[in-house]
Formats: structure tokens, C-alpha cells, sequence
């Protein structure tokens, strides 16, 4: 159903079952899917296409040309799963040529009120960004991860599965798989021990994971910390999850324990 107050650019394509609400504005190169609904006064334009079961909320702008003075017009995309809630004021901008020219969000996922997502950005599946989460650039963020209210999260900066960053932080580095962070500037406070159980992790591997963690994490040489560990928590699989994040892309610090600064 379209509201007879929304303009659809004819070139639209969209798929059936779509609800689009009073006031929305629909570019020509958009692709919608099944069963997506528009509130009302939503914006989404450019090259950007969104999967079935969305739901996006009043006031949301979405495939907007990215915020970056480098862009100069050039083709990008905006590519959106399914099962998404965009909540009012989100925010999404698709890709430029330095970052492959392509926003990507997954499936799942819950955007809160005034969340932004900035260009070039790998948002995944089971993600949570509460209200007024700012996300720059070439963020990636890993599935599963929750990100609290008025986060800010630097530029080419990784949040590894399952972290938990906590209220009002600023993420200036990398936040490993399974890590609690948060402060002014982010520090590594620990372990995120509810995700971990919520998602049915055994006491046994968490008690791996403590361990893993208290020994990589006990001098600033922690990438040489890893080499030393027990081959039997080298081979538990969720510790491998951490230590190939860290072994990975080095574009920004890897978030550390307050003691170790």
C-alpha cells in the first residue's frame, strides 16, 4: 500500500506487500522487498536497496550522499538485509570510492532514535546501536555486538563480535570479540559475561576465555602474549575469534585494560 501523499519515483522497484507511509520520498534508483514498511515521512534515495521485513520509522533519511568532502558524485551503494528496525532520525549514508564504494548493513539488527551511520561502514548481524549512536567511516562491527547510548566510534574502527560497549564512550580502538568497553576514551574493562551466557556459551569455554584473556592482556605486549598461550587456548574456537581480530587489521589500537596504559 502507498499513502496517497508519498512520491515513488516510477524507476523504483518495488516488491509486493511494501507499506509506504504518508509523506515518504522514494528515489528511482531504490529497491525495496517484501513485507518492508515506511512509517511515514522517510526519506531513502540514491543507489541503495533494502530486503524484506524492514521496518523504518518516521523522520529516518537513508542512501543520502556520505558526509565526506572527498565525495565527488562518483557511483556508490547502499546495500540493507532484512529484519531491520530503523527507529526515528536514523541516519545511513552509502559508500565512497576509498572505501569500495559500498555501505553494507546486515540482518536483524535495532537502530535506535538518532542513530548515525556514516559511509563505507560493515554493520552485521544481531546488533543493537541505542540512541544516539554516532558511527564514522569504515566502521566495522561485528555480529551480536551492543553498542549503548551516545557512543561515538572513530573512523576505520573494529567492534569484534559479541563486545559490548557501554553509555556515553568514545571508541577511538579496536574493541576485541567478546570484550566489555567503555569510558571517556574507550579502555578494555573485561569480558562481555551476560553476552557470552545469552548466547549459550558453556561455563567451561568462558572460564578459556577468562583465562585466554588475563594472559594476553597482562603486559602491553600482548600480541607476544598470544604466541605463549597454551596451545589448548590457542585451539578453543571463541579464543581464535579474539586472536585473529587482533592479528588482523591494525588500522587503529586494539582497546587495552586502564592498567596497562
Amino acid at each position: 500500500m502507498i499513502h496517497k501523499t508519498a512520491i515513488v519515483d516510477k524507476k523504483a522497484k518495488i516488491s509486493d506487500n511494501v507499506e509506504i507511509g504518508p509523506y515518504c520520498i522514494i528515489g528511482p534508483e531504490v529497491e525495496i522487498g517484501t513485507n518492508t514498511v515506511l512509517r511515514s515521512h522517510v526519506n531513502i534515495v540514491g543507489n541503495t536497496k533494502i530486503g524484506d521485513n524492514n521496518q523504518v520509522y518516521p523522520f529516518s533519511s537513508i542512501g543520502t550522499p556520505p558526509q565526506d568532502l572527498k565525495y565527488k558524485g562518483e557511483k556508490n551503494s547502499l546495500i540493507i538485509g532484512n529484519n531491520n528496525k530503523f527507529r526515528e532520525y536514523v541516519n545511513i549514508n552509502p559508500g565512497t570510492e576509498q572505501g569500495g564504494g559500498i555501505t553494507r548493513i546486515g540482518d536483524n539488527n535495532l537502530f535506535m532514535v538518532y542513530c548515525h551511520v556514516a559511509h563505507d561502514c560493515l554493520i552485521s548481524n544481531n546488533i543493537v546501536l541505542a540512541n544516539n549512536v554516532q558511527v564514522g567511516g569504515h566502521v566495522t562491527i561485528q555480529n551480536n555486538a551492543i553498542v549503548g547510548g551516545s557512543c561515538a566510534i572513530h573512523q576505520f574502527s573494529r567492534i569484534g563480535e559479541s563486545a559490548m560497549i557501554g553509555g556515553m564512550t568514545g571508541v577511538l580502538s579496536d574493541v576485541i570479540p567478546f570484550g566489555l568497553s567503555m569510558g571517556n576514551r574507550n579502555n578494555l574493562i573485561g569480558l562481555n559475561l551476560i553476552g557470552l551466557r545469552r548466547s549459550k556459551v558453556s561455563n567451561e569455554n568462558i572460564k578459556k576465555i577468562q583465562l585466554a584473556y588475563k594472559n594476553i592482556f597482562k603486559t602491553t605486549n600482548f600480541r607476544d602474549n598470544i604466541e605463549n598461550l597454551q596451545s589448548d587456548l590457542k585451539s578453543n574456537k571463541f579464543i581464535k575469534i579474539i586472536i585473529n581480530f587482533i592479528n588482523s587489521d591494525k588500522k587503529r589500537p586494539i582497546s587495552i585494560p586502564p592498567s596497562l596504559q
